[in-house]
């Protein structure tokens, strides 16, 4: 037999099984993948332990249910990382310190895929700022240069790409975010997420390979990294007598005499009549005449049987019952009254802090990455089956794309034309469903008609 299709994939998520067991069978043996002038590559395919790069955080918080299996691949050999339960945080830090990045191209790249859907969660990277030497003490709060990766929660499903600048002035980090954030498929494909940052502070943000954004550090990113020169003074407080209500009620008007407050909305209209063949003596409902008395009914242990009420037919064409007058609306009623809003003679319009100089304000025309310390997975997911793959560092864009091509688009291809396969199959089940059902309803038609035929003589019903 194909030796390729992972035998928990045929009852579970794949019901076409015979045309993912052809999809396998056509494919190459499986040979682990390798990256050239990698500065961290990750496959998770060593035997005797796939987590060998990797530290779990020690802290409370997370529950580290982190599984290396092949569950979610069409290839039994193909082990990827999986985020195996819902409602839980996972932490894991991989050391790999890529240096001073100046005057460096940086990229990362790495697969992800939601098998099962995404209700809310993260899968992105936290790529940790150097220094950082206590992995297991890795949580939120640790600093990272550059956050890159899908999220996704309610009608957000956003690819992150965040990165700190340290103020030369303050010495403070601060998080640029991407401007316009490119969408993500949330299909249970596997898809291929890479980040391109060249030493000239350009950026390609690209998903399966097509770029979805480009730009610059400097000019797509807020805040902007070159802070404003003039800011609002933080010590300026507006004054306790300062007035910003454009408009006030008017205090010397008052409510007119013959204003009624308790004049209600709606009145019953007096010159409404009874409608013309309305039937005040049928009710609006009777016992259903086509119900029947259930074969399993026990009148002595569940009483006498009563047929479920259904809606007069009688009543569909002008009414029935007790009839009662229509509301209409009151050319009495005023509401509550309130005095008419006049201008604040004592308005000084809207308040804002004074303008001082920026005491941290700098200015550059170039951005650089800062130093990088290894790549983090610190995550929230509402779901479970949320896998990554080949995760990769490098300065060689490249070579990365090389890497997706040999091991991605294989894998999304295979994936792609049997969740295909799949779809057809539960397409044509659903129409031989269909056509069974109306068969079904076809003959009961001709059969019912003909049961409910006039008896004439046996002549008649022998031809019949």
């Amino acid at each position: 037999p194909p030796p390729l299709l992972h035998p928990q994939m045929a009852g579970r998520s794949l019901p076409l099984a015979t045309a993912v067991i052809a999809l396998a069978a056509c494919a190459a043996a499986f040979v682990a993948p390798k990256a050239d002038n990698a500065i961290f590559f990750e496959n998770f395919q060593s035997k005797s332990n796939p987590l060998k790069q990797w530290v779990k955080t020690q802290h409370s918080m997370y529950s580290n249910d982190f599984e290396v299996t092949a569950e979610y691949s069409l290839d039994e050999e193909d082990k990827t990382l999986v985020l195996a339960r819902a409602a839980r945080h996972y932490g894991m830090f991989a050391p790999a310190k890529t240096g001073s990045l100046e005057g460096k191209d940086f990229v990362v790249q790495y697969e992800f895929k939601l098998a099962k859907g995404q209700e809310c969660g993260g899968g992105y990277l936290k790529l940790v700022l150097e220094p950082f030497d206590t992995p297991k003490s890795f949580a939120n709060s640790v600093p990272y240069s550059i956050m890159f990766g899908p999220d996704k929660c309610g009608d957000s499903k956003k690819v992150h790409f965040i990165f700190q600048h340290r103020n030369p002035i303050s010495k403070q980090l601060v998080e640029h975010h991407l401007k316009d954030p490119p969408q993500f498929p949330t299909d249970e494909l596997t898809h291929l997420y890479t980040l391109y940052v060249q030493a000239n502070g350009n950026f390609a943000l690209y998903i399966d390979q097509e770029e979805e954004t480009s730009g610059s550090l400097l000019a797509d990113f807020v805040p902007p990294v070159n802070p404003d020169k003039v800011i609002d003074d933080p010590n300026d407080e507006k004054p306790d007598d300062w007035v910003d209500d454009a408009k006030i009620y008017d205090p010397e008007a008052k409510k007119p005499a013959d204003w009624d407050e308790d004049a209600p909305k709606e009145i019953v209209d007096e010159d409404a009549v009874i409608p013309e063949g309305w039937l005040v003596d049928e009710p609006a409902e009777i016992p259903d005449p086509d119900a029947a008395i259930p074969e399993e009914w026990d009148a002595e242990e569940d009483g006498e049987w009563e047929a479920p009420l259904v809606p007069n037919p009688k009543c569909d064409e002008v009414g029935c019952g007790e009839w009662a007058a229509p509301v209409k609306p009151n050319p009495a009623y005023k509401g509550k009254w309130k005095p008419p809003m006049i201008d604040n003679p004592a308005y000084k319009g809207p308040w804002a802090p004074a303008k001082i100089d920026n005491p941290n304000f700098f200015e550059t025309d170039h951005v650089e990455i800062l130093p990088i310390a290894g790549v983090g997975l610190e995550l929230w997911t509402m779901s479970e089956g949320v896998s990554f793959d080949n995760i990769l560092m490098t300065h060689d864009i490249g070579s990365a794309r090389a890497l997706g091509l040999q091991v991605w688009k294989p894998k999304f291809d295979a994936e792609k034309e049997a969740n295909e396969l799949k779809l057809k199959e539960e397409a044509a089940k659903r129409q031989a469903e269909d056509e069974d059902l109306n068969y079904e309803d076809d003959e009961e038609d001709i059969f019912g008609d003909m049961g409910a035929a006039p008896e004439e003589d046996d002549g008649e019903k022998e031809e019949l």
